[in-house]
């Protein structure tokens, strides 16, 4: 700004500069930048050190994808902050959700080769699926095994009534009029087996599948209870009691696990010689459940678990009417018997 004072006076010079003042920004308070970045910091340790305790939490731990995408926000808010030690914080714990959740939408690297068989898994809903929808997706998708949860005696009919019976002859079933019947369907000669494993939860029918080029397969239909309350014990005990991968035969595990790749007891029985799908061909963040509702769905719970020496072409999730779950499909390569 200058001033004339050319109208008298004394004066020591001819003009007057006021300095401008500068704007600072008004810095986040401290208490509420940490209280930003504790809760997804601590989701993110519970996260990889397993740490999740009782039905609340299991649950819980389903959403970490998208504890993983929120954790960028207090990030930011660190940094606008300038509070250097919550920006650390905030980057490791975004650091460690990625390192967690993103493989599962890049996949691996793997050599597909081998004999294919291709499984589709499906959740009934008390045999509420409508048949004609599911008959479509085995005609499209051409699936050698059909694993199916809460499979009822009515669905048993309505599905040999659409046509299963002449695609899919063989089967091994234990259907029942409510959430515990589970049932295998097969292109190729299946084998009841017994006492492969000890069955918690909802029936669990296992089967020997013989496959044209590769020999003899192991298939268990799985649908372990939700951990819900105290079923949570249970929902554990089942993961656990699942075998480990055989050096002997190949393995395939596929149905409603009630579990995803951020829960321990998942991730402890994958440790044991087998791999999801989904994961190795890059589809594992597709939610599968709820299905045909308000809300899309939300979390991925249906599987495809294969013995590490299956490689995997591809993976695909479809929705099907009458059902509140997605059907998994996976076209699998076997390698040499």
């Amino acid at each position: 700004m200058s001033v004339d004072v050319s109208a008298g006076g004394d004066v020591a010079g001819g003009t007057v500069v006021v300095p401008r003042r500068r704007r600072r920004l008004r810095r986040l308070p401290r208490a509420l930048v940490w209280a930003a970045v504790t809760p997804f910091a601590a989701w993110a340790v519970a996260r990889v050190a397993g740490l999740e305790r009782g039905s609340l939490t299991t649950q819980l731990m389903t959403a970490t994808p998208y504890a993983a995408a929120g954790s960028l926000v207090p990030v930011l808010l660190a940094a606008v902050s300038r509070n250097r030690a919550a920006t650390v914080v905030a980057l490791v714990t975004t650091a460690a959700f990625g390192i967690a959740v993103l493989p599962r939408a890049v996949g691996s690297t793997q050599t597909v080769s081998g004999t294919p068989l291709r499984v589709l898994t499906l959740n009934m809903l008390f045999g509420h699926a409508e048949p004609e929808a599911v008959m479509d997706l085995v005609r499209r998708l051409k699936p050698d095994v059909l694993s199916t949860q809460e499979l009822t005696p009515g669905m048993v009919e309505e599905l040999d009534g659409a046509g299963l019976k002449d695609v899919m002859p063989h089967r091994v079933l234990q259907e029942e009029w409510s959430a515990g019947g589970s049932g295998l369907y097969s292109r190729y000669p299946l084998t009841p087996l017994e006492n492969l494993f000890r069955p918690i939860g909802h029936n669990m029918p296992a089967a020997l599948i013989t496959v044209p080029g590769a020999g003899s397969v192991e298939f268990v239909d799985v649908h372990p209870f939700p951990p819900l309350g105290s079923q949570v014990h249970d929902w554990t005990a089942a993961l656990d009691s699942f075998p480990p991968a055989s050096a002997d035969r190949i393995r395939i595990l596929a149905g409603d696990f009630n579990a995803s790749l951020d829960h321990t007891a998942m991730r402890r029985f994958l440790s044991r010689g087998y791999a999801d799908s989904a994961d190795r061909a890059g589809q594992g963040l597709i939610p599968t459940w709820p299905a045909n509702k308000r809300v899309p769905p939300l979390i991925t719970i249906d599987h495809v678990v294969v013995d590490r020496r299956v490689s995997v072409n591809a993976v695909s999730v479809h929705t099907v009417p009458g059902t509140d779950h997605r059907a998994v499909f996976a076209d699998l390569r076997l390698p040499p018997s």
